[in-house]
């Protein structure tokens, strides 16, 4: 272990310490036979510890709570990371709370390519749309996190996970104190922020137990809007440890209300090179109205439920947000068969309902209200049927009704939703799902050896409701109350239930083959099986894109040889080499709700051309990189780490929006998507990071990395199925779809460079810390011809250590100031791809806000 007072260099002795410090020094095992309830057992809640894994093979750093906690009392484990090489964290909100406008990539890798833990538990692939997990701020506490390990190349083949094609981030929670304990922390801040905090520890008791519950509240308002994001947590855990094992019980409650930011769609220039002034409109935001109905309904929409035509696609919505209820619970048990075998099984269960809730114009949504709320409708002749933001304007082609008749029936569709003129559409989930996981750790002598498996049992369903808005009662309809539980859907355009089962197993061996080598090797294997029913299918119309009904069935995939082999070499004490090889693979989303999986493909047929001939993606991910520590004397010091990887990134999946107005965050318009399989993705980057130690007060802390993902097909539906291919371009096959110029393109989303900074000037009882943050410019379609500019921000803490005495009898207690977006920069943050190549959109930068942290003991 490595301790310090300087929180700089405590994050990068992380990214740079050497193998001198190996994993048995944490946990008594070895850094592949560690199985996840050891190391959840290590608590790391007393002073900046690192965990240094430098017996692991490939690029893996973690960051301590304590430091987890300096960036932003709170903050979400996800957004701690941003700080870490490779890593591109953004999002709306200062915390990381708001999902729904969360964008991750490392390496390259999306978010839903990564793998995520709490505690070992697998935490689903953090798709917005729940379906199999939960984010590891609903997992627990930010406060009660005791590390967060990042590998950033490829993770452990014990994780449990099927997604993580790239990386994994686990997350750990703390263990209870060994001595009676009350901590507090209040936050108050811009935007009137309270974010309240207490947690209480039993200290040891019974001669082997100790346990602690603790509780959060937290309330911030939307930097642009009246939205409340908020809610409650609670968590508790139990330990009793003896001689024979080690058990651990655990519980998360967390119910969360997040009113959702909203993004600004942007459209290319015309082939002529002209924009019409609708694509012109592209304001910074788009700030909800609630609570101002009556100023939404009779100052913004139409007598008819329309958005100003003038506004297109950047129309203004009522509101949006996200309600999510979890309950999580494990038990864990480590069995101390001998001195050279442990035997860890943990269960866990995991229940989640939740809305995602979009109040807006009822003419955006009239394509699929009309096929239910009009009696007339079937028999309307194409032509006839409203468009999209044209409720009661007859479409120009028609002949049937006069414009008198298209206005009664517009009229009419008004009174059938409330009379207000607005509509609300929901995605209602739920999820119940069980699991187990096993690990028996062998030591062996030079050999460290584990066997492990993981088994889960996932049912989950997802409805697509729609609400009227009563105009006599609009308090009914608020981000904060459930629809259903406040009035009855004006119908349900479609209900997907799945039943979906993992199995993973493992085996993997650490070799110390000479006192500088270690070798390490296993396998794994990845089996799903899914099924996927729609007992609600959609009405004739109501969909885009849809051929009939939505597909259904099963669809098995099993891959029983996915190996990893590494090894590394410690030349003096000072410098390491490492190397590691593995291969990942992601399995099919069984999310019946929308996003990239083929139970949401536009036909039955596509769904089993997936079935049976899809491949789901795959990678091999290789890395080798260098390790040094160096010290000086006189207090100089410099730890440094450079890592060169590579990826070959097989049969990549992209789902496109069969509707031209369905871009994600501009709306509550949708579609079904086409599942296209564009082919391979080849990347290859280097990370490099250092520390500057000036002595004990001063650090100095660069990362910079460097990635390059291009596309190496185009993609279409030609009747062979191949888009065009040069000579350095191979083809995949797709499904349907026009020609999109792809082949040779950069992965849109992904910077080239990322560079973060961080400056750390400790003088007790005072500490200042700089952190500055570079994302580079980052390609905003697949072809490449669109983009948003790189940006730079910078974030700011000072902190006081109060004097034990100054707030009898408290202790620990401590006075920090943070200020996110130092110098207010203005941006994009998040960006989204939209369909094809024509548009994306994009959400704001948050501005500059500052939080008052008062915390202390007792």
């Amino acid at each position: 272990m490595v301790r310090t007072s300087a929180s700089l260099f405590a994050l990068a002795l992380s990214l740079a310490l050497p193998a001198t410090a190996a994993m048995s020094q944490e946990s008594g095992q070895s850094a592949v036979g560690q199985d996840a309830g050891s190391r959840a057992a290590d608590d790391d809640t007393s002073a900046p510890t690192i965990i240094v894994t430098g017996r692991e093979t490939r690029t893996s750093v973690a960051l301590p709570g304590t430091e987890i906690q300096k960036i932003l009392p709170g903050v979400s484990p996800l957004k701690a990371i941003q700080t870490l090489p490779g890593v591109l964290y953004v999002t709306a909100d200062p915390w990381g709370y708001n999902e729904q406008n969360a964008q991750l990539f490392i390496h390259g890798f999306a978010a839903n390519q990564l793998g995520y833990t709490m505690d070992g538990l697998p935490l689903g692939d953090q798709s917005y749309g729940n379906y199999n997990g939960l984010s590891p701020q609903r997992a627990v506490i930010s406060e009660n996190v005791a590390r967060v390990v990042v590998s950033t190349g490829a993770g452990d083949l014990a994780t449990a996970s099927n997604s993580n094609l790239g990386g994994t981030i686990e997350t750990f929670s703390s263990n209870p104190l060994d001595r009676f304990s009350i901590q507090a922390t209040q936050t108050f801040g811009s935007y009137d922020t309270s974010r309240s905090f207490v947690r209480v520890d039993t200290g040891t008791f019974g001669g082997n137990n100790s346990a602690y519950v603790s509780g959060a509240r937290q309330h911030a308002r939307a930097w642009d809007f009246r939205g409340i994001q908020g809610g409650w947590q609670a968590n508790a855990k139990f330990v009793h440890d003896d001689s024979i094992g080690k058990l651990t019980l655990y519980f998360d409650y967390n119910d969360f209300a997040q009113p959702n930011e909203d993004a600004t769609v942007f459209f290319k220039p015309s082939a002529g090179g002209t924009a019409t002034p609708v694509q012109l409109y592209t304001p910074y935001t788009k700030p909800f109205f609630y609570p101002d109905f009556n100023g939404y309904r009779n100052g913004y929409l139409s007598a008819l439920g329309n958005s100003p035509s003038a506004q297109g696609s950047n129309y203004r919505n009522y509101y949006s947000d996200a309600q999510r209820t979890d309950y999580l619970a494990y038990g864990r048990y480590d069995a101390h068969l001998a001195n050279w075998a442990t035997l860890s099984t943990t269960a866990y269960y995991h229940h989640n309902d939740g809305a995602g809730v979009v109040a807006g114009p009822l003419g955006q949504s009239i394509t699929t209200a009309q096929p239910y709320l009009d009696p007339g409708y079937a028999s309307l002749p194409a032509n006839c049927r409203f468009g999209g933001n044209a409720n009661g304007v007859r479409p120009s082609a028609c002949t049937a009704l006069t414009a008198a008749q298209a206005a009664a029936a517009g009229a009419a569709l008004v009174a059938a939703t409330g009379g207000s003129g607005l509509i609300t559409r929901t995605t209602e989930y739920r999820i119940d799902r069980w699991g187990v996981i096993a690990a028996l750790n062998l030591d062996l002598g030079p050999h460290k050896v584990e066997l492990g498996g993981w088994f889960e049992h996932n049912s989950t369903t997802q409805w697509r409701r729609w609400y009227g808005v009563d105009v006599n009662n609009p308090a009914f309809s608020t981000p904060y109350i459930r629809p259903l539980e406040a009035a009855q859907p004006l119908f349900t355009q479609y209900q997907g239930d799945a039943m979906i089962e993992q199995l993973q197993l493992h085996i993997q061996d650490s070799w110390q083959a000479t006192e500088k080598l270690v070798i390490q090797a296993g396998l794994k294997t990845s089996a799903q099986w899914a099924d996927g029913r729609y007992p609600v299918q959609p009405r004739a119309g109501s969909l885009s894109g849809l051929a009939g009904g939505l597909p259904q069935g099963r669809i098995d995939t099993k891959r029983w040889f996915l190996p990893a082999a590494g090894a590394t070499y410690d030349f003096n004490g000072h410098e390491q080499l490492y190397f590691n090889a593995q291969k990942n693979l992601r399995q099919y989303q069984a999310y019946l709700a929308g996003g990239g999986g083929p139970w949401f493909t536009g036909s039955q047929a596509a769904f089993d051309a997936f079935a049976d001939e899809g491949r789901p993606e795959s990678s091999w991910t290789y890395e080798a990189g260098l390790r040094t520590n160096r010290t000086f004397g006189n207090g100089l010091g410099l730890n440094a780490q450079v890592n060169y990887y590579h990826v070959d990134f097989s049969n990549r999946l992209l789902a496109i929006s069969t509707n031209p107005g369905g871009i994600a965050g501009s709306g509550i318009t949708g579609g079904t998507s086409i599942l296209v399989n564009v082919g391979d993705v080849k990347t290859n980057g280097v990370d490099a990071a250092f520390t500057l130690r000036l002595g004990r007060a001063l650090s100095l802390y660069n990362a910079a990395s460097y990635n390059l993902s291009k596309y190496r097909s185009d993609y279409s539906s030609t009747a062979s199925g191949i888009g065009a291919a040069t000579d350095s371009c191979i083809g995949g096959y797709l499904v349907t779809g026009g020609v999109v110029p792809t082949c040779g393109k950069e992965l849109p989303g992904v910077p080239k460079w990322l560079n973060k900074t961080v400056a750390t000037l400790s003088l007790q009882p005072f500490e200042v810390q700089v952190i500055g943050d570079y994302v580079g410019r980052r390609y905003a379609t697949f072809s490449n011809d669109a983009s948003v500019p790189s940006f730079f921000q910078a974030s700011l803490r000072v902190a006081a250590r109060l004097p034990d005495s100054f707030i009898a009898p408290l202790r620990k207690a401590e006075l920090a100031l943070n200020v996110t977006n130092l110098t207010d920069k203005k941006g994009w943050s998040t960006v989204s791809i939209g369909s094809a190549t024509n548009s994306y959109s994009a959400y704001p930068i948050a501005p500059r806000q500052w939080f008052l942290t008062l915390s202390a003991a007792y």
